[in-house]
């Protein structure tokens, strides 16, 4: 298996909290609220009924479960043997099924190039030594014409004020060291990874978080989060 590009603490980091990864009252709780967001995002732009998906990074699998209820044929790959298995196990106790598999994400593009109709890597390239490498890897799994979408953290002062020192150590939103901050990619080198992957860019959207509402929108702010839209040439 290529897992070059996997950081292991950063596995071992997610690996410790599985168990809770379902719990929307634990440290997960941000990605249960943001999920329906992205989940309407992407079906908006890629009607997931029909489609054969996979998820990069999948993790415990909240992404991947909701893609299958939308009627997507799912896989779901990360290199966390303790996150795939609670995504295995909620898969058997919801009766959603999805696929999931431990496989680096270039190692699965090489088994299967272009057999996807949409691909996601949501809240994943950050945490990666080589995101460039990932998005080549999920350009590679597109099938001609595929729409491929990403998530991640912009790297500016604001985005470290608010991800880092207000969800980590003011609001407690995240676990103390859930990210760092020079794994962050401006939008600008997002875009550069894409166009080099062979994919064009057909839209970014921002996500805000309003501490006293306690309520995620997407919009047109891509200071802090922000998703993508791709599409891979015919």
């Amino acid at each position: 298996m290529n897992a070059t590009n996997a950081d292991p603490q950063e596995i071992q980091k997610f690996s410790e909290l599985a168990h809770r990864w379902w719990d929307p009252g634990s440290e997960f709780r941000p990605l249960h609220e943001i999920n329906p967001l992205r989940l309407e995002w992407i079906n908006a732009r890629a009607p997931l009924a029909g489609k054969k998906v996979v998820d990069i990074g999948c993790g415990g699998g909240i992404l991947a479960e909701s893609m299958a209820v939308k009627g997507a044929v799912v896989t779901g790959i990360d290199l966390s043997d303790k996150a795939l298995k609670v995504a295995d196990l909620h898969s058997m106790e919801s009766g959603v099924q999805v696929r999931y598999e431990k496989i680096a994400a270039e190692d699965l593009a090489a088994r299967e190039p272009g057999q996807y109709d949409v691909v996601t890597c949501m809240e994943m390239l950050e945490h990666v030594p080589d995101p460039a490498s990932i998005v080549r890897a999920a350009a590679t799994l597109a099938k001609p014409g595929g729409k491929v979408f990403f998530s991640t953290l912009n790297r500016n002062p604001k985005a470290y004020l608010l991800a880092i020192v207000g969800a980590e150590y003011l609001l407690r939103m995240l676990p103390k060291g859930t990210h760092d901050y020079a794994k962050f990619i401006t939008p600008a080198e997002l875009a550069h990874y894409t166009r080099e992957a062979g994919l064009e860019i057909d839209a970014f959207k921002g996500m805000s978080y309003n501490p006293l509402t306690r309520i995620y929108s997407l919009n047109q702010d891509t200071d802090v989060n922000y998703l993508v839209a791709c599409t891979k040439a015919a």
